[in-house]
């Protein structure tokens, strides 16, 4: 009966652990000067290098979105123009963020919570709290605000290339003439897309980088824990992601 109680209760725990951590990090943004570094630092970790492995992923997600979609149209009464209608808002609403989400949650949101849960079990955070230290606002303050101003940076970019290679797989592999993809895109633009897709980077960024840091600042169990707490960080974070999609879709669409 206890045990089933716990298995019941853990999440709550683990919400509420994830919610004080959280405050106690916005609460500690007074003392930003004194990690300011620490942000930079995280900002090209988080930014800067992966953007090579997220322009690649989008690169082939707009390269195989318009060759499926060139596939799909059977019907000579349907002009060529679609598909630049279709690949583009699917790369700008979805696409984009997405795929850059996964590949953040696994490069990213893995590193940090290996790297936080090293320092954990080898003692090192308790050692930063010995020396007067703010744990919460030196650790995982700068993480989080790397995440939440460079997962956007990233979207914009991934967006950009995988409208691009879409486009010229599209006219290199004679799909779809280049003037008419475009005419497509412009035919079907909507204003509020990138703005949408700029708000769903900025809650996925959050997301990833704020849920690493809970795991691997809270790592127990030495070498096994840290390497569970990395699984759990990039898995739960893709969970969050596709449900905060979902939401955010139902809520601004």
């Amino acid at each position: 009966m206890t045990r089933n109680r716990s298995i019941i209760l853990a999440p709550a725990v683990a919400l509420g652990s994830y919610s004080l951590l959280l405050f106690h990090a916005f609460s500690s943004l007074g003392e930003f000067g004194s990690y300011r570094k620490n942000v930079v630092r995280q900002m090209v970790r988080v930014g800067v290098d992966s953007l090579p492995i997220v322009a690649l992923a989008a690169a082939f997600s707009g390269a195989v979105t318009t060759v499926q979609t060139a596939y799909q149209l059977v019907s000579p009464f349907i002009p060529k123009s679609i598909i630049g209608a279709i690949v583009v808002p699917s790369m700008i609403l979805e696409l984009g963020a997405v795929v850059t989400g996964f590949i953040l949650a696994g490069r990213v949101g893995a590193r940090i919570a290996a790297e936080l849960g090293t320092m954990r079990v080898t003692e090192q955070i308790d050692a930063l709290e010995a020396m007067g230290l703010n744990s919460i606002g030196y650790l995982i303050v700068p993480r989080v605000i790397a995440g939440v101003v460079m997962f956007p940076v990233l979207y914009i970019a991934a967006s950009f290339i995988g409208i691009a290679g879409g486009l010229f797989v599209g006219h290199a592999g004679g799909f779809v003439p280049a003037g008419e993809f475009i005419d497509g895109a412009r035919e079907f633009f909507q204003p509020f897309d990138p703005v949408f897709g700029l708000i769903k980077s900025f809650v996925f960024g959050f997301i990833i980088t704020s849920i690493s840091c809970f795991k691997g600042y809270n790592t127990l169990g030495g070498a096994e824990g840290v390497g569970l707490a990395t699984t759990q960080a990039a898995v739960i974070s893709c969970v969050y992601i596709l449900i905060a999609d979902l939401a955010l879709a139902a809520t601004l669409l």
